[in-house]
């Protein structure tokens, strides 16, 4: 995937995450496959509200479904999240290195 290709996706991706109840359903979806009931139970949100933010992930890719019986199913994708992890790689090494340097600095104050 192209670095242009990073920025759209993950341009996306955050605007999708920025919401709390998203990030709790992909956190739930993270351990398990879930129903829409399993996660209004779970969650403590209600189905239509649970329903409305799993319709914007499915929309952004995020999540996806499948039907088992009268029920869909509902799983992580994980090509979206690997490009916004790709797109945060060059900060958490500019952050290891921050906190390499301090702690450098730290040892060097012990007495």
């Amino acid at each position: 995937m192209s670095l242009a290709e990073y920025g759209r996706v993950t341009a996306d991706a955050f605007t999708v995450l920025a919401e709390p109840t998203r990030r709790r359903i992909l956190d739930r979806l993270r351990r398990a496959e879930s129903s829409v009931g399993e996660l209004v139970t779970d969650l403590g949100v209600s189905q239509p509200t649970v329903s409305k933010h799993l319709r914007v992930l499915r929309e952004a890719g995020l999540v996806s479904s499948r039907t088992a019986a009268q029920q869909r199913i509902y799983r992580i994708e994980v090509r979206p999240l690997q490009a916004v992890d790709g797109w945060l790689a060059p900060y958490r090494r500019l952050w290891t290195s921050h906190l390499d340097a301090l702690e450098r600095h730290l040892d060097s104050q012990e007495p």
